[in-house]
């Protein structure tokens, strides 16, 4: 574990007081600003980029994975997750923005359009009322002994204050937990999965390259077979074998997630150290073009193609892990562990980034829950975590960090936001079934 304490108390001007502080604007923190919002709370909402999705639009993740049970046989899309997941899923929809559901392995997933994505989270969150301040970072915490009291916050405008009551943590890399001071874990040991840099592709003949594809978006033995014999061969760059490429929304298109990630000399890269994450971009950038032309070289349909555009940046699968007041295990996952504090569902495999292939463990006909303690910090006061940095041991994050999952994590944290504000109670205090319960009155499936 990890303890690295950056906690200030400082002479600022307040920008704001509110009752709730999300951090963070992807699928989480959407879900969480919005939910709150809605329940009559002044929210505020951080992110640093101008525009919401996280790892799912600047990492160009693309797909909502997550919803659908696995089986050895997916002849049809069985739904399992609900709630704000739902009414995301649903307005995407709408907007023509996600694709019908696709084969990936032995389960389902669908494909969304992140420009879409981006005008969707703006949907909810304007029509909710939370006010957003893009373009601006969190660089340190208020506290009051062990109680967070609120943020510093950095933009181009300076450096001010915003207090609030409860503050929810769904950067995705646990950053106000680690500038309070609290354990965090960094996947096995310091080892954590790669991270990739995925793109679009354009002006592909999209008969001519699913009659060789097939419906699988996972390849075929002969692509891995093919893109092992050109990287041996000496002519390409290809250090992972085992690619996955999603049809789009768009005419023509493709998105491709075929990079490996790792350092020039071979070491794992971890991307909360702005060196590796930057040689993680400027590998990511080169990758991309050596995929994209094995592609047209090798593969019917996309002789004409072009690299459309690449994530904002290279996409993110996991970096700091909370110590919480509970831990999802291995054995929790693996064994489809059902509980009375389980505040979501997850069916998806244990996909594993690290060597040259994706490790899958399916979990066939069936799904786990994740406890809300999971999301709660072990120590300290006034603070919840919502998305990947949820307290789970290595494998099981690799499993329980996607998007579906991710909008449920901050569904369940703004419920207990809300239930801990109203109630006058800390996070560790509120049991799991309570917030389990809220979250089935608005949709979730539990």
């Amino acid at each position: 574990m990890i303890e690295n304490r950056s906690a200030v108390n400082v002479d600022l001007p307040v920008l704001a007081e509110v009752d709730v502080l999300v951090v963070g604007g992807g699928a989480a923190g959407v879900a969480a600003a919005t939910t709150a919002s809605e329940q009559g709370r002044s929210v505020i909402l951080l992110e640093r980029y101008g525009f919401c999705g996280g790892a799912a639009v600047a990492g160009m993740s693309g797909t909502i994975c997550g919803l659908y049970l696995a089986r050895d046989t997916p002849h049809h899309p069985e739904q399992v997750v609900f709630g704000f997941t739902e009414r995301f899923r649903s307005e995407l929809v709408r907007r023509g923005g996600l694709t019908e559901p696709q084969i990936y392995g032995k389960t389902f997933t669908v494909t969304h359009d992140p420009l879409m994505w981006r005008e969707t989270a703006d949907f909810f969150l304007e029509a909710a009322g939370v006010k957003i301040l893009y373009h601006t970072v969190v660089t340190g915490v208020l506290m009051d002994e062990d109680t967070i009291t609120g943020v510093v916050a950095e933009s181009n405008a300076g450096r001010s204050v915003i207090k609030a009551k409860r503050v929810i943590d769904a950067s995705g890399d646990a950053a106000v937990v680690a500038r309070a001071g609290y354990r965090y874990t960094f996947g096995d040991h310091g080892r954590i999965q790669n991270p990739t840099m995925f793109f679009r592709l354009g002006n592909v003949d999209l008969d001519a390259f699913s009659a060789y594809w097939g419906e699988d978006t996972i390849s075929p033995p002969k692509i891995s077979d093919a893109i092992k014999a050109a990287h041996e061969s000496g002519r390409y760059e290809l250090p992972r074998n085992k690619i996955w490429i999603f049809p789009t929304t768009r005419p023509n298109e493709l998105m491709v997630n075929a990079t490996r990630l790792s350092g020039r000399d071979g070491r794992m890269l971890n991307v909360i150290d702005p060196a590796d994450f930057t040689e993680a971009e400027l590998v990511g950038r080169f990758q991309v073009r050596e995929y994209a032309r094995f592609l047209a070289d090798h593969v019917p349909g996309c002789a004409s193609s072009f690299v459309v555009d690449t994530g904002v940046e290279a996409g993110i699968r996991q970096t700091r892990s909370i110590a919480g007041k509970q831990t999802l295990s291995n054995d929790d996952v693996v064994s489809g562990r059902k509980r009375s504090d389980g505040i979501c569902r997850v069916p998806w495999p244990i996909e594993l980034h690290s060597g040259d292939k994706p490790k899958l463990h399916w979990l066939l006909d069936d799904f786990y829950e994740v406890p809300y303690g999971a999301l709660v910090p072990e120590r300290g006061e006034n603070l919840i975590v919502a998305g990947r940095s949820l307290s789970a041991e290595h494998e099981a994050l690799a499993s329980a960090r996607v998007t579906a999952q991710c909008f449920e994590y901050g569904h369940a944290a703004a419920t207990a936001a809300l239930i801990s504000l109203e109630q006058a109670r800390q996070f560790a205090d509120i049991d799991g079934e309570e917030v389990r319960e809220q979250m089935k009155g608005r949709g979730s499936a539990l």
